[in-house]
């Protein structure tokens, strides 16, 4: 992390340990990116499986599991909105824990740059 060159600023211990908690929050940083992600998708799926239901039938086909099986449209519904309730929950969930990562590195960033300037590198490549 810290370039080579012409830094007479000491790294203390409190140095290094603000280095490697800001490397274990950009890895959680981008954990959470790819969780939000699949949550995006999953929610869309079910969006459009709500769409998909708007047909005269009383009883359609639902997947539970690996078996699909004849269901009343009503309860369908029910469980897809129930789905959809529960996956934006976790979505808000996770989009508020990425904004308190990115503002805990914003705060290291800021302690570690200014102590070593451009010294240290703390973007990805």
């Amino acid at each position: 992390m810290l370039r080579g060159g012409g830094s007479d600023t000491e790294m203390t211990w409190e140095d290094q340990q603000n280095i490697n908690n800001f490397g274990r929050l950009n890895n959680r940083f981008h954990e959470l990116d790819d969780k939000i992600k699949i949550a995006k998708e999953t929610n869309d799926n079910l969006e459009d499986a709500s769409i998909e239901l708007i047909t005269d039938e009383d009883v359609v086909r639902f997947q539970i599991g690996k078996v699909f099986a004849h269901v009343a449209k009503d309860e369908v519904e029910n469980r897809i909105e129930d789905m959809k309730e529960v996956t934006s929950q976790k979505l808000k969930k996770l989009q508020d824990e990425k904004q308190s990562v990115v503002a805990q590195m914003a705060e290291l960033e800021k302690i570690l740059y200014g102590k070593f300037n451009d010294s240290i590198n703390l973007e990805e490549d």
